[in-house]
């Protein structure tokens, strides 16, 4: 197996300093086809400054440690056509775990960022406690068993969850509580499956799939709202998902926003997500019902209308429901001129909106941009790009594939310096 996968304890103590200097060229290369896919020799060259004999005989190198093989000839530029190498089917994988508050998904990408055993839903929930370990394990371990793959071939595991998480300690704040003075919640986990595990905020673990996969690939700069029963806000600044001193940066859903308002889950009153979320939108509708309003929600909700959800209210403005209509452009337009407030902080190129909420497309995306020609200064609001994710659901499943491959690269080369 190669070294680059093993990275076993002491390897790097057994190289001297051109050793370490050649492992160091191979993980950046692998990187480089990880992230951009097939290569040739030339690109490698002009991308790490390294001679063609040079890039040569480290792709060589990974040929035979079995991480690369060739992948057919790009395009000439004068000449023979290039031959083009990438990252090995099958040769690395990474488990991806994303939890939400009732239930958790579970697969398993390849190196190309195939999902090779489908995403599989386990009754799995967040408590406080750390029970949900062991549930976590088993269902994982069976799931590694059934793809049929190498385990030493599994990279690591990335897990994504709600709430207060600080990946740079690798604790959550929420859920899965370890107490102040033990052993943090990544570093369990990681006992616990023998593998790396990285832990990331949900929203962040979205953002960084959109930076790698989604509609933010090759931008600097780009704010992504995830919109669902609450708000949430991922950044990209100059290429980087920023996090802030304890990891907490981006709970935008939580500034104040009305004197006085309704009271939010998280204790204080009036902030955004009270007048601009999923919550909002279903407190809306129960309370239009209770007054006796005439909907399509009425046929909809049924009977339990203390249980209505965002996407009934969605369905019933996409059958041209008035009422539901009108609830959703007010949710955008509180929205708009929450999200003015970002272009006027961050200046981004790009806002990306996901989530289950985006599901409203125009009823959502129409009052946003009035409110946002309303409140936002004209030169920054002309040089931002708003659309809706396109990866849909599927960015929650593709984020911890996005952190672990970001994490383990990041520190194999601080390793290896």
């Amino acid at each position: 197996m190669s070294a680059f996968l093993a990275l076993e304890e002491g390897y790097l103590e057994k190289l001297n300093h051109v050793e370490r200097k050649k492992h160091l060229q191979k993980i950046k290369i692998v990187r480089h086809l990880y992230v951009k896919g097939a290569r040739s020799n030339a690109d490698i060259c002009n991308r790490f400054n390294i001679s063609s004999p040079t890039s040569m005989a480290l792709l060589n190198e990974l040929m035979t440690e079995g991480l690369v093989e060739k992948q057919g000839r790009g395009e000439s530029v004068g000449g023979r056509k290039p031959e083009l190498y990438g990252l090995r089917n099958n040769s690395l994988f990474v488990l991806s775990i994303e939890m939400e508050k009732f239930s958790t998904r579970m697969a398993i990408f390849d190196g190309t960022n195939n999902n090779i055993t489908g995403t599989h839903t386990f009754p799995i929930s967040l408590s406080k406690d750390l029970s949900a370990i062991e549930e976590l394990y088993l269902h994982a371990s069976s799931l590694v068993l059934s793809a049929g793959i190498d385990a030493d071939k599994l990279m690591g595991i990335g897990l994504s969850m709600p709430g207060l998480v600080s990946s740079r300690e690798g604790n959550s704040y929420t859920y899965l509580l370890t107490g102040q003075d033990e052993t943090p919640l990544q570093d369990l986990l990681a006992l616990r499956f023998s593998k790396p595990v990285y832990i990331q905020n949900d929203v962040k673990s979205i953002t960084l799939a959109e930076y790698r996969f989604g509609a933010a690939q090759g931008k600097r700069d780009v704010l992504v709202l995830t919109l669902d029963w609450g708000i949430g806000l991922g950044v990209i600044m100059d290429g980087k998902l920023r996090a802030g001193t304890s990891g907490f940066a981006g709970e935008f859903g939580h500034i104040p926003f009305i004197e006085n308002g309704v009271l939010c889950h998280c204790g204080k009153r009036g902030c955004l997500e009270t007048v601009a979320s999923g919550s909002a939108l279903a407190r809306m509708a129960r309370e239009g019902l209770q007054a006796g309003q005439d909907t399509l929600l009425k046929a909809l909700a049924g009977p339990e209308t203390e249980k209505i959800e965002p996407q009934t209210i969605i369905q019933a403005a996409h059958e041209g429901d008035q009422y539901a209509i009108n609830m959703l452009a007010e949710t955008g337009r509180n929205l708009g001129k929450g999200i003015a407030m970002l272009i006027q902080l961050y200046n981004p190129e790009l806002i990306i909106i996901g989530g289950k909420m985006a599901e409203a497309r125009q009823y959502l995306t129409t009052p946003i941009q009035q409110s946002i020609n309303t409140y936002c200064m004209t030169q920054l609001r002309e040089q931002t790009e708003i659309v809706l994710s396109r990866l849909g659901a599927q960015a929650g499943i593709l984020g911890p594939v996005a952190t672990v491959m970001e994490r383990i690269f990041e520190h194999r080369i601080e390793s290896t310096k």
